[in-house]
């Protein structure tokens, strides 16, 4: 990819001017850069151990890859800025499977910020339904540009087996705060809910990492079923014990 997370920042706000004057804005040039600078500063929570700068960096690179599939490529890495824009690990909304980056949310400030900017609305409600697209990663079948923002997002699922056990410990760390019985039944719930579905990927791009993804979450998902029964049965012993 090139970018690291050390360079990342003036790099970001270079791509985020340029997507947005593409996508119609009218703003300065300073306001421009401002608003990627809020955005940088939200994707560099020091809450987030995997969305962050790095896989807003992946999002947009595998964006780029797919731009020969795309209709409007600048609007959807406008989407991708924003998917992850507002993000949360409160315990409230982790326990109730809201937790990590709140698409809605981002959504909507998507919409907020770039009309502020002089995108025209019509171009903003598009950036804004894009984000949408991603809260079940389930894209229309006819809609190309989410297919691709989806298929970009999932991306990591595919990628080779150490890089993605580096991906699962991050996700764990961002929420480390939520006890192991509570965190192993919500992932094990989210990894079997990707497995049920009949393909991952939408694109013809994304659909040659089907093999590789399906791989990896299946082998998160029997290591977490593993502990999930060791914890239960340690549980029970001290129960017994006790």
């Amino acid at each position: 990819m090139g970018v690291t997370v050390h360079d990342a920042p003036q790099w970001f706000r270079s791509s985020f001017v340029r997507s947005a004057r593409a996508a119609g804005a009218t703003a300065s040039d300073d306001q421009l850069e401002d608003t990627a600078q809020q955005l940088v500063e939200r994707w560099s929570d020091e809450r987030r151990h995997f969305h962050d700068l790095r896989h807003l960096a992946t999002v947009l690179h595998r964006v780029d890859e797919f731009s020969q599939e795309t209709h409007n490529p600048h609007l959807v890495r406008l989407a991708a800025w924003y998917h992850g824009a507002v993000f949360t690990v409160d315990k409230a909304d982790t326990y109730a499977l809201k937790g990590g980056e709140q698409t809605p949310a981002g959504a909507e400030l998507a919409r907020k910020e770039l009309t502020h900017l002089g995108v025209p609305s019509a171009n903003a409600d598009r950036v804004a339904a894009l984000v949408d697209s991603l809260l079940r990663h389930l894209p229309p079948a006819g809609d190309v540009d989410a297919q691709v923002l989806n298929d970009a997002d999932l991306s990591m699922l595919a990628c080779e087996p150490q890089r993605y056990k580096a991906y699962a410990q991050a996700v764990r760390a961002e929420y480390a705060h939520i006890p192991a019985r509570d965190f192993l039944r919500a992932r094990i719930r989210i990894l079997e809910r990707l497995l049920q579905r009949g393909s991952l990927y939408s694109t013809p791009l994304g659909r040659a990492w089907e093999g590789a993804a399906r791989q990896n979450v299946e082998g998160e998902l029997c290591r977490l079923r593993k502990e999930q029964a060791a914890l239960a049965a340690a549980e029970a012993e001290g129960v017994a014990t006790g």
